[in-house]
């Protein structure tokens, strides 16, 4: 009797993912966490791993394809049916030995648990299995401490003896998605014309990423009304000090940039300015002010534009803060990134400056309610009493909701946030 292992709840609300690669094989033996799938979700690309030991009975999904949750992905044979199957014979040759070489992706493990333990799936999200493959740590062996005894990271950690590594897994180029219309806020589009008429055109799907992206930038460009001011800070001093601390920061392994400070100064001032770093209950009446700051950070990749979230932001130091960013972003460049990594945001940075321009009008990552827009810094005239000097200036724009809050708070918000910036040395003094 085979057994059926189907998308688990990804948590978040989310309900179904985009399968981009399949890493095993009919007919290939699996060891428990080895990973099976690669699927990418609204929030991130993340790993399924197996949840049991044994053979691959038949692979139900293919790349490209769009899953929900509680859909069969992979039938695994029963603990009785594990002998591993011969492989077929060439014609006019000998047959093939029976034992079959386990897959490239399945990386060395510890030794099955001894009999007698539950051989069942552990209660553990997708992330938290990442996280203990990467720390070596037998799941089997922990107990959770969630809902129902789901282990959770702070299991895993608790448990690890030591870091361990993990090899590099391969599988199939993913196949281009289905295309299927998008969910729209309420407003149907019209018809297009037929542009064959006056040239050659080609279709191609969008990704579920960038599905995702143009769904949820449109549910808040619908429901949100947004209101926009731009502010300028002075950042002559703070890229001095950036300057002189960059020698310092390479020695401990850290990329010091403007964007570190940039989220302390926006940190500091949601401390002092609640009401932007809320949500919305618009059918409670009610304005979320969160008591936490977890900023989100836009960060581009190949595949679209993914927020990573920092927490805590306010409670820790610039230099903390720098090595944090660049860790983060790494990981979501390399398709790494957790879906923990990007849950909890309470306001959202999108600095475009290294990629030039004077400025730019973010959309709110709803259900948030304000964002900062962060544009090139340039040097530029200015009058200081009475002479003219240059000054490094840095555009922004703070972009909110206007329902949570008026004109007058967002210019004050702003403000509060250029004060900050101009007063690196004290940026770097708090804790």
């Amino acid at each position: 009797m085979a057994r059926p292992f189907v998308l688990p709840d990804l948590g978040e609300g989310l309900t179904e993912a985009e399968i981009v690669k399949v890493l095993v094989a009919e007919g290939d033996l699996i060891r428990e966490d080895a990973p099976l799938l690669e699927v990418e979700t609204d929030k991130a690309q993340v790993e399924i791993p197996s949840p049991m030991t044994g053979r691959v009975e038949r692979v139900h999904v293919q790349p490209g394809q769009t899953v929900k949750v509680g859909q069969v992905l992979i039938t695994f044979a029963e603990a009785g049916e594990l002998m591993p199957r011969p492989s077929p014979a060439p014609p006019a040759a000998a047959p093939a030995p029976a034992a079959v070489a386990p897959p490239t992706a399945l990386p060395p493990r510890e030794a099955p648990p001894a009999a007698g333990r539950d051989e069942g799936p552990v209660p553990a999200t997708p992330a938290t299995r990442r996280l203990a493959r990467e720390l070596g740590v037998d799941l089997r062996g922990i107990r959770g401490s969630g809902p129902g005894g789901r282990i959770r990271d702070e299991d895993v950690r608790a448990a690890a003896a030591a870091p361990a590594g993990r090899e590099e897994e391969t599988g199939p180029e993913a196949a281009p998605a289905a295309a299927r219309p998008l969910a729209t806020a309420g407003l149907e589009p019209p018809p297009l014309p037929a542009f064959e008429k006056w040239g050659p055109v080609e279709r191609a799907p969008l990704s579920h990423l960038r599905r995702t992206i143009a769904e949820r930038m449109t549910l808040s460009a619908t429901l949100v009304p947004h209101v926009t001011h731009f502010d300028r800070a002075d950042i002559t001093e703070l890229g001095a000090i950036i300057g002189r601390n960059l020698p310092a920061a390479r020695e401990r392994g850290v990329s010091l940039t403007l964007t570190s400070f940039l989220l302390k100064a926006a940190a500091l001032a949601l401390r002092a300015h609640p009401r932007f770093n809320a949500s919305l209950d618009a059918q409670a009446g009610e304005l979320i002010l969160k008591r936490y700051c977890h900023l989100g950070v836009a960060v581009a990749t190949d595949r679209g534009l993914i927020v990573p979230v920092l927490r805590d932001v306010d409670r820790k130091p610039v230099m903390e803060i720098a090595r944090e960013l660049g860790a983060l972003a790494r990981r979501v460049r390399e398709g790494k990134a957790t879906l923990e990594d990007l849950r909890g945001g309470t306001f959202t940075i999108s600095n475009i400056g290294a990629l030039g321009g004077t400025g730019a009008l973010p959309i709110i990552n709803y259900p948030e309610v304000a964002i900062l827009g962060v544009a090139r810094a340039r040097e530029e005239p200015v009058v200081r009493n009475g002479q003219i000097v240059p000054r490094r200036l840095l555009p922004l724009t703070l972009t909110f909701d206007h329902r949570v809050a008026d004109g007058a708070d967002g210019a004050r918000f702003a403000a509060d946030i250029v004060r900050r910036l101009e007063r690196p040395d004290q940026l770097l003094l708090e804790l």
